[in-house]
């Protein structure tokens, strides 16, 4: 399957600046195009436009423009789709600039909020789903460890100059081992093997036992003999 990557990886961008998209697929690199789905709603290749060069698999936009907002994937000739990348050519005066791949549960993430324009003066909030999550005095945020609570729609915004467009941060669940608790259906397996080896086990531990307390019984039934002998020989003796 090929996935479709970004560079800069982020999905907001201002006129006039270079993306280059393409398609990711070491099995077969050749068999994938970049398409888009415009504004207007129509589908087509990434290959027309002012400032853009295409491969197929491969599309750099070398001087956005708004009409180049739109979604990105790749596809490939009998119509299989990568993941999709939301892009935005803004002409806010706050730009958000936030990854526009889905980033990996537990990694870091730092989200950036620009002003066309500069000053010492600027605070910056961030907000996710309508609510500030965080401020800075450098324009920068950063979720340390991400999880799914930190997955939706983020907006940046400078009180009294502008605030950004929205974009939306995907957090996938991380490929590497984790202390959560196996799947239900594991958990059956295992409960169900478990029972199996204590069914398969029962008798042979029953028949250890009882070989054991028949081993008991004997020599305790040969002590008692052997003592009954002692004691008729000394009786024997005495008598003579």
């Amino acid at each position: 399957m090929s996935c479709l990557q970004v560079v800069p990886d982020r999905s907001q961008f201002y006129r006039y600046n270079t993306i280059s998209l393409s398609c990711e697929d070491q099995l077969n690199s050749t068999g994938w195009k970049v398409k888009r789905k415009t504004l207007e709603g129509g589908v087509r290749p990434c290959t027309s436009g002012w400032g853009t060069a295409s491969s197929g698999s491969a599309c750099v936009i070398g001087n956005t423009y708004p009409s180049d907002t739109g979604v990105y994937w790749c596809e490939s000739g009998d119509g299989n789709r990568s993941n999709s990348i939301n892009i935005t050519i803004s002409d806010s005066n706050v730009l958000l600039e936030s990854p526009a791949l889905a980033v990996s549960e537990g990694a870091a993430v730092t989200l950036r909020c620009k002003a066309e324009t500069d000053s010492p003066d600027h605070t910056f909030d961030f907000l996710r789903d309508g609510r500030v999550v965080g401020s800075s005095t450098t324009g920068e945020m950063t979720i340390h460890r991400a999880s799914k609570s930190d997955e939706g729609h983020y907006i940046c915004s400078i009180p009294g100059f502008g605030k950004s467009l929205g974009s939306w941060v995907h957090v996938k669940g991380s490929l590497l081992p984790s202390s959560s608790p196996p799947p239900a259906a594991s958990r059956s397996v295992s409960v169900t093997r478990l029972m199996f080896h204590v069914l398969v086990g029962t008798p042979y531990l029953l028949s250890t036992i009882l070989l054991g307390l028949v081993y008991r019984d004997r020599n305790r039934a040969a002590r008692m003999a052997a003592e009954r002998r002692g004691s008729n020989n000394v009786i024997m003796e005495i008598v003579v």
